[in-house]
């Protein structure tokens, strides 16, 4: 079927539009749009099958880690009557188990990934991102830690006023 034109769509608004009755003036108090607060969570699962380069791995010579599993994430979304919002986040794995190619020794990832952003339609937007990442392998030294902070808000005017952004790796 072939879509209507915009001449015959305009030409069917004009038809509709003629049979109502308008008001030739506004009407004394126009209502304001009624905002109200609501919320929504939605709580879901990602399969996980990656490469990961776990540098202590293998005696310290570093390989490749296979990693599967699942990651449980959860978004909360919250609309204030104000027209703002606040979007959060939380993900962490379960059940992520990884071999590394190489040795073949095993690992279990552990974890948490928080995300919270506040904004509205224009400044001030403030994000904070925190990630920590964990390889826990077999025997002394061979545990994969990543963790990185980031902040950032910006104020009403769009001036950066704080940033942040600690990032670490380290192998224990």
């Amino acid at each position: 079927m072939k879509p209507a034109s915009p001449l015959v769509l305009t030409l069917v608004l004009t038809l509709l539009l003629a049979g109502c009755d308008v008001p030739t003036t506004p009407p004394a108090h126009p209502a304001s749009p009624n905002f109200a607060a609501s919320a929504t969570n939605t709580n879901f699962t990602v399969l996980l099958d990656r490469f990961e380069f776990v540098p202590c791995a293998n005696g310290g010579a570093g390989e490749f880690v296979h990693l599967t599993g699942r990651l449980h994430v959860i978004i909360q979304v919250t609309l204030s009557a104000g027209r703002s919002a606040l979007l959060y986040s939380h993900s962490q794995p379960e059940e992520v188990t990884g071999v590394g190619l190489t040795s073949g020794a095993v690992y279990h990832g552990t974890g948490v990934t928080k995300v919270s952003q506040t904004f509205g339609s224009q400044f001030p937007v403030t994000r904070t991102f925190v990630n920590s990442f964990n390889l826990i392998g077999p025997g002394p030294n061979n545990n994969f830690k990543v963790h990185q902070t980031i902040h950032i808000t910006i104020n009403a005017n769009g001036t950066v006023t704080a940033f942040t952004d600690n990032f670490s790796v380290t192998c224990s």
